[in-house]
């Protein structure tokens, strides 16, 4: 356990602190070979997996069914068989789509989907394999998952399928709280992804923003009281902009020429420290920051960020991350694995691929078939054995959530963060009532009558009405100031207006790593929803 002290803010707040424990050992990988073969990899899921399954079965269907493998099955027998799944795509990208960037031939065209109505599902455990067809749609299916499947085997080999189950959500052990936190005052944790530093497209004002909110440099003294509270920031991956540039350029660097990708690191290093000096900061890997390419992406070195390594509340860690917040669990990555389903499946609504995972009892089902990871032969690391009480992936378009309710009274709030780059938004999360709220930190030009037409009608032109906005107007009349709905919408205008965060938003700044920090104040957003009360 770890808790970090009390931190005075000028006099105004402290700011607060929880108990905090990091369960992302598994992930580690102490020694590196790649001699084994991936196959071991599925036999390790597979055989951790079935008692979690059998389990469901017998939930789902009862104890008179019949449970065989698949070298028992019986023509005409109705039973069930588990095993991993095999999807057979005809548009599965393979090596030959580098052989041609080698020989100069016409590459494939682009797909976003991989997914084919010609596609089929084949079922396989440790004895042999069997396709399956019937009341399973194979376009939703992907490789990797394990399956339990009710039906008969047909004459012609194939297995009919009449219903099917996964692994459902694991059971959870009991959430216990902080004793700080079993009643107000509220604790929170933010969580930003996707913060692109260096993209020519980001906001970078909106950027500051953000961080001069969390660490306290903007809002009023009541603010600062009330968001005080905020003891935990996740960084979940992609830190640093995707240059494809750079990228490119990276065969042909010499000695003198810097890759792309290392040129922002310095800025990438002065925001997390800005982030480091008020508040216990974690920062994930993702796609495309300096790390390992494979699954499980190892913790970035702490020398590349040599101001915010100066700070004890400052640490690196693994993608997928898990760890225990205040007594509620966390756990999720930067992404990759959303992303890779939604490629090969029909799935559009990423929010469902999400808690799909989590019915699986895997954070990443597609590796190591289409998405890249280590070849693990003892045990799979990504087996969700405990349910958490956060499910959590980054780097995504947009913002969603949802509360689930399993079968055994599990609680879990999964949660999309967006790309901050792109949505100039971040997440907060409640970790008493599991209140769930995207903050977005605008920089845009409002007009008076634009805002007042949005504060009539009640509406802030975000499909989520929770979401708090933080504007940045850039004018100095009172009338200009942005307004939306007065239960969720916070507004904000430069200096010469009346709100409390635009009264010092003209004094915007970097942070002097040289001179004592004086960022402690804190503002984040009040949830309205009503939310589950785990205390």
């Amino acid at each position: 356990m770890m808790a970090a002290e009390k931190a005075s803010i000028d006099g105004r707040a402290e700011r607060r602190t929880c108990s905090y424990e990091n369960l992302s050992s598994r992930f580690l990988t102490q020694s590196r070979t790649f001699s084994q073969q991936y196959s071991q990899i599925y036999s390790v899921r597979l055989m951790e997996l079935k008692p979690m399954l059998e389990a469901t079965v017998r939930r789902k269907w009862g104890n008179r069914v019949k449970i065989l493998p698949l070298m028992a099955v019986k023509i005409g027998q109705e039973c069930v068989i588990m095993g991993t799944v095999f999807k057979k795509m005809v548009l599965k990208p393979s090596i030959l789509k580098e052989i041609s960037d080698e020989q100069s031939l016409l590459p494939p065209p682009y797909r976003e989907k991989f997914a084919d109505e010609t596609d089929s599902l084949v079922l396989e455990d440790a004895s042999q394999r069997i396709s399956l067809t019937g009341a399973i749609d194979p376009q939703t299916a992907v490789t990797g998952a394990v399956l339990a499947a009710r039906g008969v085997e047909l004459p012609n080999g194939q297995f009919e399928v009449d219903d099917y189950t996964y692994c459902d959500i694991p059971p959870q052990p009991t959430v216990t709280l902080d004793e700080d936190m079993t009643a107000p005052p509220d604790k929170y944790v933010m969580m930003v992804s996707g913060m692109s530093v260096g993209e020519d497209t980001a906001d970078q004002l909106a950027l500051q923003l953000f961080l001069d909110l969390v660490t306290g440099q903007l809002g009023s003294d009541e603010d600062s009281q009330l968001y005080s509270r905020v003891v935990r920031v996740i960084v979940a991956g992609d830190s640093i902009c995707n240059s494809r540039k750079g990228a490119n350029e990276s065969k042909l660097l010499t000695r003198k020429t810097d890759a792309g990708s290392t040129v922002f690191m310095p800025e990438v290093d002065q925001c997390l420290a800005q982030l480091a000096s008020s508040v216990p900061t974690d920062v994930m890997p993702g796609r495309h920051d300096p790390c390992n390419y494979t699954m499980p992406q190892q913790p970035m070195h702490r020398c590349m960020f040599p101001k915010a390594s100066s700070f004890a509340t400052f640490q690196c860690v693994s993608n997928p991350y898990d760890c225990r917040i205040g007594g509620a669990r966390f756990l999720g990555s930067s992404g990759q694995g959303v992303d890779n389903i939604f490629s090969y499946s029909t799935y559009d609504d990423r929010l469902s691929i999400l808690e799909q995972t989590l019915r699986y009892g895997h954070i990443l089902p597609t590796a190591p078939d289409t998405l890249g990871c280590y070849p693990f032969y003892k045990s799979d690391p990504f087996i969700i054995k405990e349910c958490p009480t956060v499910f959590f992936a980054g780097s995504q378009s947009k913002f969603d959530y949802t509360d689930i309710i399993g079968s055994d009274g599990q609680r879990v709030l999964v949660v999309l963060v967006p790309r901050f780059a792109e949505t100039s938004s971040a997440v907060l999360i409640n970790l008493r009532t599991l209140d769930c709220q995207e903050i977005h930190f605008s920089t845009r030009l409002r007009l008076a009558d634009d805002a007042k037409a949005s504060g009539a009608s009640g509406n802030t032109g975000d499909d989520d009405d929770e979401a708090m906005e933080y504007n940045s107007d850039n004018g100095g009349d009172d009338d200009a100031t942005a307004c939306g709905n007065a239960d969720a919408v916070a507004a904000s205008q430069l200096p010469g207006g009346g709100g409390g965060v635009g009264e010092q938003l003209g004094d915007v700044k970097d942070l002097d790593m040289d001179s004592p920090v004086d960022s402690q104040k804190v503002l984040v957003s009040s949830p309205n929803k009503e939310g589950m009360d785990l205390g």
